[in-house]
């Protein structure tokens, strides 16, 4: 649900997306969300067509010749969501055995924003030393954790809050869930 709600609103947004969806990934997609991304890539980028106006590019995940993979595509940043523990790891130590392995290196080799949304819990040692690396290198680690002040009633207000920190990450302006104080008076300070 994170995956396709940030590709939704990005696209929504006026921003184009560049998607890379990992063999494992199009299941889980499938299973949790009834979205069948699957198939030959023609037929893909046509499902993304109508679904999105042609503002997302399907890519294949061993697909190396991409723009992505390469520093000088120019882009805002890079999204992994949800990232495996797998993912995180090939990341933190430099891997880039698929084209998401190749396009998160680049984006911090290149000093863009990478933004990783693991949603894997309990976190092991090696998981969150994984996480500390991409961190210490430069990538924004937005764990899948939701809060409650603004009272969600549903899980889409759940995932949107999510979604909202990442899209905060990247700079990009939403209005998912209300900013913390936004709704309540200001305090009065007393004057000297």
């Amino acid at each position: 649900m994170y995956g396709v709600t940030l590709v939704e609103r990005l696209a929504e947004a006026g921003h184009d997306v560049a998607l890379v969806v990992s063999p494992d990934g199009v299941t889980v997609l499938r299973e949790e969300t009834g979205v069948d991304w699957s198939g030959k890539a023609p037929a893909v980028q046509r499902a993304l067509d109508r679904r999105f106006g042609g503002r997302v590019t399907w890519w294949e995940p061993n697909n190396f010749y991409s723009p992505i993979a390469s520093g000088s595509h120019l882009n805002d940043g890079m999204i992994i969501a949800p990232c495996s523990m797998k993912t995180a790891a090939a990341v933190a130590h430099g891997l880039s055995a698929s084209l998401i392995e190749r396009a998160a290196d680049v984006t911090l080799k290149e000093r863009r924003r990478l933004v990783v949304l693991p949603r894997e819990t309990p976190l092991s040692a090696i998981h969150l030393e994984n996480l500390l690396t991409l961190s210490r290198a430069g990538a924004h680690v937005v764990a899948a954790m939701p809060a409650f002040y603004h009272h969600p009633k549903s899980i889409d207000d759940l995932v949107g809050f999510v979604v909202g920190r990442v899209l905060d990450h990247l700079g990009v302006v939403h209005d998912l869930v209300p900013r913390w104080g936004a709704d309540r008076p200001k305090r009065r300070t007393r004057e000297r």
